[in-house]
């Protein structure tokens, strides 16, 4: 099974260690059943031959005492204690010998012989932290840090993340107004981002009217606020309209998925991803972000320093791994394009095209092969034929 993400893989590790915790735990219950049962078997034996000997009236002879004595000694040496002691522990030991190995084998022990001495803008790295803090909604915490550390610019975003916090806290108790003000706002914004989030907003609240039973208010809200969507979403909109005649029963209606909770529950999300994308901002923070990725490179990271072990001077003054570091997709951001043509890294004035055939190569590439005319040519990995006029700018 591929994991997707940092989390599937830590998860997945947890679960390995959980498992032989478990089984190492249930050995050492058997283990101390076993025990007490061999006792309470010896016990039971030596308190048989006291109430023998306790039992006899009289002074008893030596020769009595002796077989008493003698058929607690057969006794005791058909259980065996010794014996079935050794064999329960043994199984524990085995089982206690192989639980530290899996743990130093899962959780590294000494991380530390993966640094590398290098050079941070430490203004920037108090900015990305202080950044974390106000995107957290911890805003004492961040304004803390940027007093003591100096750094007043870092508080260029948090105006507009409180404003997030506020409308994010409305929305808790099911309080729309905030959201669709700033939505209202930036109405131009999101539309020219694909969002339609300004409609979900009014869905949300058209069907709180809905379930209030208000007949006449969801039809004055629908005309208000609904019918403006109706050009561009009206499938939409008429599920909206329909659901007025199942007032009262709108559970068996054919849209009764507009009821499920699941739609607030996406909805912080998905305003969320709207309002830092408006801001130029990555829906994760730079730090969460930096974090996962050093988690998830960090195996790749030591297996190399152990390898570098004799070498530590070279490891440190490395400016570049020799290997790579293999991370999801989620953590690709500025990708590298070489021209497959003429193996040249794609650049700001050699940027990559993507031809009809979605094969993409090098704008110079193109250029050259269509001989700096709008003639067609013919692509080098497939029958097809394109003109320079019909490759798309991928990016730069």
């Amino acid at each position: 099974m591929e994991l997707r993400t940092v989390k599937d893989a830590f998860d997945l590790q947890l679960s390995i260690v959980r498992d032989t915790f478990e089984r190492v735990a249930k050995k050492q219950k058997l283990s101390s059943s076993k025990s007490q049962e061999v006792i309470d078997q010896v016990s039971h034996e030596i308190e048989q031959a006291l109430a023998n000997i306790k039992s006899v009236q009289g002074p008893m002879s030596p020769v009595d005492q002796k077989s008493i004595l003698t058929e607690l000694k057969h006794r005791l040496n058909a259980i065996s204690a010794l014996n079935q002691l050794e064999g329960s522990q043994k199984e524990l030991n085995i089982d206690l010998s192989k639980y530290p190995k899996l743990l130093e084998k899962s959780f590294s022990s000494d991380m530390s012989k993966t640094y590398r001495n290098v050079d941070f803008d430490f203004h920037i790295v108090n900015q990305i932290i202080a950044t974390h803090f106000y995107r957290q909604g911890l805003f004492d915490l961040g304004d803390c840090l940027i007093n003591e550390a100096g750094e007043p610019e870092a508080t260029a975003l948090r105006s507009q993340f409180l404003e997030l916090h506020q409308i994010l806290d409305a929305i808790k108790v099911k309080n729309l107004e905030p959201a669709l003000k700033w939505a209202s706002t930036n109405r131009e914004k999101l539309k020219l981002n694909g969002s339609n989030l300004e409609l979900k907003i009014h869905r949300l609240q058209f069907v709180e009217i809905l379930k209030g039973g208000n007949r006449a208010a969801a039809l004055n809200y629908a005309k208000t606020f609904l019918s403006p969507f109706a050009a561009l979403h009206m499938r939409e909109i008429q599920k909206l309209i329909v659901c007025i005649c199942w007032m009262g029963k709108l559970e068996s209606s054919p849209h009764s998925e507009l009821l499920a909770p699941t739609h607030w529950e996406k909805f912080p999300d998905e305003l969320t991803r709207d309002f830092c994308n408006l801001l130029g901002q990555s829906c994760r923070s730079a730090l969460s972000l930096a974090i996962a990725a050093g988690i998830e490179g960090l195996p790749t990271l030591l297996k190399l320093a152990n390898v570098m072990a004799a070498k530590k001077q070279e490891w440190l003054a490395m400016k570049q791994l020799p290997v790579p570091v293999e991370l999801g997709r989620e953590y690709q951001f500025h990708s590298i394009f070489v021209c497959p043509v003429s193996r040249e890294q794609g650049t700001e004035d050699n940027p990559p095209m993507l031809m009809p055939c979605l094969h993409v190569l090098c704008k110079q590439s193109i250029t050259k092969m269509s001989k700096g005319s709008s003639r067609t040519f013919k692509c080098p990995y497939c029958p097809v034929e394109a003109s320079v006029a019909q490759c798309r700018q991928l990016y730069f």
